[in-house]
């Protein structure tokens, strides 16, 4: 949750924002730190300013890939993998549990807890464990596409 939280904090927008909303305040945002506006001026200044712009960059597309209305019109998407395809492979990086299905997709789940990645690691049956425990009780957001062959 931290990395949700940091990233609206950064954009200072409320957790009840939409998509209009975070993009208004991203758009400032860059204006006020965009590395152009520093040309010319002191070359410190410059590369704060590129750090900067580079982080709004990612809080802005990581919020816009979970936020609801993103979720919305990806879910029968969504809800066609976890149902039809099964899981190929899955890792754990601090809270963040990432599943790979067989269809060459890949889900990122937010703030999962580390005994949670246990059990699943113990479960017989991964992709029962998941669609009972995981798919639906964390925030997800999309890593990677499914390839057509």
């Amino acid at each position: 949750m931290s990395k949700i939280v940091d990233y609206r904090r950064l954009l200072n927008v409320a957790k009840t924002a939409d998509l209009k909303e975070l993009k208004s305040s991203y758009r400032n945002l860059m204006k006020e730190w965009h590395p152009d506006k520093f040309e010319g001026l002191e070359e410190e200044k410059k590369l704060e300013a590129e750090a900067k712009s580079k982080e709004l960059i990612e809080a802005y597309h990581f919020l816009v890939s979970i936020a609801p209305e993103t979720i919305e019109a990806a879910l029968p998407e969504y809800t066609a993998t976890i149902a039809a395809s099964m899981i190929h492979d899955f890792s754990y990086t601090k809270t963040t549990l990432q599943i790979q299905f067989q269809d060459g997709s890949c889900y990122e789940y937010l703030d999962v807890p580390k005994a949670l990645y246990v059990k699943l690691i113990n479960s017989d049956t991964p992709g029962r464990f998941c669609r009972r425990h995981i798919y639906h009780e964390f925030v997800y957001r999309k890593v990677s596409k499914a390839v057509e062959a």
